[in-house]
């Protein structure tokens, strides 16, 4: 894999406690942060606490709450196996086994297995598109200007071709950017307008990327498409919401209608 930044999300240094000598501020908002995506999940957790880097009595209640759903000792003390539970959901979707007979189903597997371990961002220092999930696809990168829907598809992608012994940058460069893959997908003939798709919807197929077109030279949201279905396409896409945001702030199965959206679609059929 190309996109190996997720490994940083999975380890702390040291064991943090309320007010201990080892605690470092970024790494105990790596503890507030994943105590606070485990509340998004498990919303009756008591684990939503402030991501401010300090660790005192809130940060120790939430830790405490999370050990007594885990059945753990509840100490309050943040050491690497209490971290490893912490970050299980990070690890899950990116190093379950994921199976598929071609690179397209383990593509829609790949972002499938994603969406079940609930990647969502957060707002940090008021920022948002920031968190663990989204410097895990953008490669370090966070905060509100980093718009993270072609990192977490092009992680994706990367993953999946991994699995075969392929690089997916043959395909396309690493971006973050909508704009530079559409430009990339015309140079190689693999990008399908919109109008053409609307004709001809055979030429969509899953595991291949839409990409919203906001002008003819300028797209503004990306994703995986996992199925075709008359006039809509299912999706797995990031940074979106239930209303389907080009600036969102989590990973999400939508419906599409590529009949009256103007939707291009990239070709993944040269890694295929």
């Amino acid at each position: 894999m190309q996109k190996t930044s997720y490994l940083k999300e999975l380890v702390i240094k040291n064991t943090h406690e309320k007010n201990g000598a080892n605690n470092s501020k970024k790494e105990t908002e790596k503890i507030q942060s994943l105590l606070n995506l485990f509340s998004i999940a498990n919303p009756n957790s008591g684990t939503g606490t402030s991501i401010d880097g300090d660790f005192g009595p809130a940060t120790e209640k939430a830790v405490k709450n999370f050990q007594k759903i885990k059945n753990a000792a509840q100490t309050g003390v943040v050491n690497q196996n209490l971290f490893d539970l912490l970050a299980l959901p990070i690890k899950k979707a990116f190093e379950d086994p994921i199976q598929g007979s071609n690179l397209r189903e383990l593509i829609v597997n790949t972002a499938k297995n994603h969406l079940q371990n609930n990647p969502f961002e957060l707002i940090i220092h008021q920022q948002g598109n920031s968190g663990p999930w989204v410097r895990s696809y953008m490669d370090g990168k966070e905060g509100s200007d980093w718009l993270w829907c072609m990192g977490f598809v092009q992680t994706i992608i990367d993953q999946a071709s991994s699995i075969q012994g392929k690089n997916f940058k043959s395909l396309m460069p690493l971006t973050y950017s909508c704009d530079t893959v559409g430009v990339k997908g015309i140079e190689k003939h693999l990008l399908t307008r919109y109008q053409a798709a609307r004709s001809n919807p055979s030429v969509i197929k899953p595991g291949d990327i839409f990409l919203i077109q906001k002008s003819n030279l300028d797209w503004m949201h990306t994703g995986i498409v996992i199925d075709v279905n008359g006039d809509t396409i299912e999706t797995i896409e990031g940074n979106t919401n239930s209303m389907g945001s080009s600036n969102g702030n989590a990973v999400a199965n939508k419906i599409r209608n590529f009949k009256t959206s103007k939707i291009d679609f990239f070709s993944i059929a040269p890694l295929v």
